[in-house]
C-alpha cells in the first residue's frame, strides 16, 4: 500500500466520520462495508434492514441502518424533500415516494447531518449520483461548478509531490468555459491543500504554452488563467497555458516557461476537457502504472462521491476512505 492511502487511512480513523452507502443490493459494497468497520475506518451506515440484505457470513453488526419501511423516518425525508423540491412542482405524494429511493433517502441524510458523507455508484450511473447531489446535497457556498477530481499516484517519484497528482476534471464537466475551468482549478487546488497538507502548484493545460501558437480553445485557457486569479482569495500558485511536458519536467519547463512559478514542478494539472482529461487519466494509470482514486466530487456542501461501476471492493474501501478526511 503507498504512504497516501496509509495516511487517509490514519486520519479516517481519527476523524470516525458516518459514510452511507445506497446500494446494498450490491455485494461488493457489503464486503467493503464489513472491512470499513473492521478496520474502524469510518462508521458505516446502510439503507434498507438487515433481515432483507444478504450477508449473513459478514460481520455488519456495527452498521448503522436506515430503513425504508420506518414510516416515522419516511415522514421526516418527505417533509424536508417536499420543502426542498416543491418549487420546482413536486406533490407531497410524489416526494414520499421519491425518498424511498435509495440515493434520494441517503442524499437526503447527508443533507440533514445524519450522516457525514455518501458513496454510492457501484449500480448506478453517474448521472443520477450527480443529480441527487446537486439537487438534494446543493453546491457550497460560492461554488458554481461542481466537478470531479482523480489523485494519481505515479511510481516515478519525481512528477508532482512523490509521485502524486491531481488531475481535474476527468468525470464531470465535458466542455468547461473559461469560467467553469476556472472554478475547477480553484476547487482542486483547495482540494489539494486539504488531503496533501501541501501547497497546490496548479497548471492549466493546452498544446501550447505561453504563446507558442494561437487558437480560441488555448484563449478559453488563458481567460481561465485570469478568471482563476481574480478569484484566487487563498493564493494559491496557477499558471497556463502549458504543455504537459513544461508542467511535469524542470528541464522543459525551464526552457519554454523560465518565468512559470509552476512550469516543471506542478502537482495540480487542470485539462482543458473532459475528453483529454479522461483520456489523459486513463493513459497515466495504464500506461504509466500509475495507481487512480476516484473520481471525487468536487463542489458540493458535503462529501459525496461516485463510483464507477467496475469497481473492486478496494476501490469502494479507498472512496470511503476519502470520503471519510473530507467530511473530517
Amino acid at each position: 500500500m503507498n504512504a497516501f492511502m496509509q495516511e487517509m487511512q490514519e486520519r479516517a480513523t481519527q476523524a470516525q466520520k458516518i459514510v452511507i452507502f445506497p446500494e446494498t443490493q450490491d455485494r461488493r459494497v457489503l464486503e467493503a462495508a464489513a472491512i470499513l468497520i473492521q478496520k474502524n475506518y469510518c462508521r458505516v451506515a446502510l439503507i434498507g434492514h438487515p433481515s432483507k440484505v444478504d450477508a449473513s457470513d459478514l460481520n455488519l453488526k456495527d452498521a448503522l441502518w436506515f430503513d425504508e419501511s420506518d414510516e416515522e423516518l419516511i415522514k421526516e425525508l418527505q417533509t424536508g424533500y417536499y420543502e426542498l423540491r416543491r418549487a420546482k412542482g413536486i406533490s407531497w405524494v410524489e416526494a414520499g415516494r421519491e425518498v424511498k429511493k435509495p440515493i434520494i433517502m441517503a442524499s437526503l441524510l447527508l443533507r440533514m447531518g445524519k450522516v457525514h458523507g455518501l458513496v454510492s455508484g457501484s449500480s448506478s450511473p453517474t448521472a443520477d449520483v450527480l443529480r441527487a447531489g446537486i439537487q438534494i446535497v446543493k453546491p457550497a457556498k460560492g461554488v458554481k461548478t461542481v466537478s470531479s477530481y482523480f489523485v494519481m499516484i505515479s511510481p516515478d517519484s519525481s512528477f508532482g509531490d512523490q509521485g502524486i497528482l491531481f488531475f481535474a476534471d476527468c468525470g464531470v464537466v465535458p466542455n468547461p468555459d473559461s469560467s467553469q475551468l476556472a472554478d475547477i482549478a480553484l476547487s482542486t487546488a483547495e482540494n489539494y491543500q486539504r488531503l496533501m497538507k501541501k501547497p497546490p502548484r496548479v497548471a492549466l493545460l493546452s498544446f501550447s504554452t505561453k504563446g507558442s501558437a494561437k487558437h480560441p480553445d488555448i484563449d478559453k485557457v488563458t481567460e481561465a488563467l485570469k478568471l482563476a486569479w481574480e478569484r484566487n482569495t487563498q493564493g494559491f500558485m496557477l499558471d497556463g497555458e502549458l504543455q504537459a511536458d513544461a508542467a511535469l519536467v524542470a528541464s522543459v519547463g525551464q526552457k519554454k516557461a523560465p518565468d512559470s512559478p509552476v512550469a516543471g514542478q506542478a502537482n495540480v494539472l487542470i485539462f482543458p476537457d473532459l475528453d483529454a482529461g479522461n483520456i489523459g487519466y486513463k493513459l497515466v494509470q495504464r500506461f504509466g502504472k500509475a495507481e487512480a482514486y476516484g473520481p471525487i466530487i468536487q463542489g458540493l456542501s458535503r462529501p459525496m462521491n461516485d463510483l464507477s461501476r467496475g469497481c473492486s471492493v478496494e476501490d469502494i474501501v479507498n472512496v470511503a476512505v476519502i470520503t471519510a478526511v473530507q467530511a473530517g
